[in-house]
């Protein structure tokens, strides 16, 4: 299985996950291409998630310049909750705000033992009634 039909795979499976909390979920073409717009954009009752997936067998994550300060971007354009949704195979996804990304010498990483001691699920950051 190529990177890209995992990243796709996995991107799906979220989709499906959100769909089923009740939202209308949308799924960026060329997502994974470019840096120009985040994974998924989750939208319920006038509220709205913008989330960027991946999922990446790693000690650490980490995202390019550009695409860290797109996802910054969009969260400023939108003023929705904005995350990076990790997930690691066997322990489901996990959810990290750009804020909890430290800048490198060349990309913005966090840690997946970070992320884990953090243990923000999906329940954590729906707006479901």
């Amino acid at each position: 299985m190529t990177r890209y039909d995992k990243g796709a795979r996995s991107e799906r499976e979220l989709l499906n996950m959100l769909d089923q909390k009740g939202y209308s979920v949308l799924r960026s073409a060329g997502s994974g291409v470019n840096a120009l717009s985040p994974d998924l954009i989750a939208l319920r009752k006038g509220k709205g998630l913008v989330i960027e997936c991946k999922a990446w067998e790693k000690s650490s994550l980490s995202l390019a310049p550009e695409q860290f300060e797109k996802i910054l971007e969009w969260e400023t354009r939108t003023e929705f909750p904005t995350f990076v949704a990790w997930r690691m195979n066997g322990m489901g996804w996990f959810f990290i705000k750009p804020a909890e990304f430290v800048r490198g010498k060349s990309n913005w990483n966090v840690t997946r033992r970070n992320v884990l001691q953090r243990n923000r699920k999906l329940e954590d950051v729906l707006d479901v009634e």
